[in-house]
C-alpha cells in the first residue's frame, strides 16, 4: 500500500472513530435526560402523596377539660362523664417524633376532649436506654410528676417539648426545670425542691418499665383508641386522628 493510501485510511479510521464517539456521546446525554426526567416525576408524585396525607394543625377551640394528675404520674383529661373512647398517648419528653405528634396533632386530642368526645389520657415516659437522653428524659418526667395542678401540668408539658434539647447533649438541667415550671405557671410550693432532689426520678422510672411491659411499647410516641394502636399514618395527621375518635364513638 502506497504512502498516500495509508494516509487516507488512516484518515478514515480517525474520522469513524470520531463519529462513534459522537453517537456514544449523544446517547449518554439522552440517557442522562432520561434519568432526570424519571426522577422528576417520581419526586413529583412522591411530593403529592405526601402533601396530601398531611394536615394542618387544628387551632384549640375550647378551655381544657378537666385534667386530673393520677397518683401514679398519668394524666387524665375528660369531660364530666366521659368515659370513651378512650385516647391513651404514650410519649417520652426527649423523644422528637414525640415533638413532631404534639405540634401536628397535640390540639387535635385536647378539642376532642374539650369537645366531650374522647377521654384522654397521657403517659409520660422514659423509653430511651442510652444516654444522655435516658437521664435528660427521666429529669423531665419527674418533673413533670412534681405538678400537681392538671392545667399547670399541661403548660408545663407543653413547655418541655417547646425546650427539648437534641438527643446527643445533655439537657433538661434542674435549673432550667425549675424556671421553666416557674413561667409555665406551675404554683406547687414545693415545686423547686421537687425537680432539683429529683424527688420522683425513682418513680418516673418504675412507671417506665411497667408501662412499657404492659402495654408492649416499642417506641414513642404511641397512641392506643380503646387498647388498639393506632398507626402514624393517622396520629400524624390532624384530620385522620379525628375521623379515627369519632368513628369509634359511633
Amino acid at each position: 500500500m502506497s504512502k498516500g493510501a495509508r494516509s487516507a485510511a488512516a484518515r478514515e479510521r480517525i474520522a469513524a472513530q470520531r463519529q462513534a464517539d459522537r453517537k456514544r456521546d449523544r446517547r449518554r446525554r439522552l440517557a442522562t435526560i432520561a434519568g432526570v426526567a424519571v426522577v422528576a416525576v417520581a419526586a413529583v408524585g412522591f411530593g403529592s402523596w405526601y402533601a396530601a396525607s398531611q394536615d394542618t394543625a387544628e387551632a384549640p377551640r375550647q378551655g381544657l377539660a378537666p385534667t386530673t394528675v393520677n397518683s401514679d404520674g398519668s394524666v387524665t383529661m375528660a369531660q364530666a362523664g366521659v368515659e370513651s373512647p378512650v385516647l391513651d398517648v404514650f410519649e417520652d419528653f426527649q423523644c422528637p417524633a414525640c415533638k413532631s405528634m404534639e405540634d401536628s396533632s397535640g390540639s387535635t386530642i385536647r378539642n376532642l376532649a374539650a369537645e366531650g368526645k374522647a377521654k384522654v389520657v397521657y403517659h409520660p415516659i422514659t423509653i430511651f436506654p442510652q444516654e444522655p437522653t435516658r437521664s435528660n428524659s427521666i429529669r423531665a418526667g419527674a418533673a413533670a410528676r412534681c405538678v400537681t395542678d392538671g392545667a399547670q401540668w399541661v403548660a408545663f408539658h407543653d413547655k418541655l417539648f417547646q425546650e427539648q434539647p437534641p438527643e446527643t447533649v445533655e439537657g433538661f438541667r434542674l435549673n432550667d426545670l425549675v424556671s421553666w415550671g416557674k413561667s409555665a405557671g406551675v404554683t406547687a410550693p414545693d415545686f423547686a425542691d421537687c425537680v432539683t432532689t429529683q424527688r420522683k426520678a425513682k418513680a418516673q422510672e418504675q412507671f417506665s418499665t411497667t408501662t412499657m411491659r404492659q402495654q408492649k411499647l416499642t417506641g414513642t410516641p404511641t397512641v392506643k383508641l380503646n387498647g388498639k394502636e393506632l398507626g402514624n399514618e393517622t396520629i400524624f395527621v390532624p384530620a385522620k386522628l379525628r375521623q379515627a375518635v369519632q368513628a369509634a364513638a359511633q
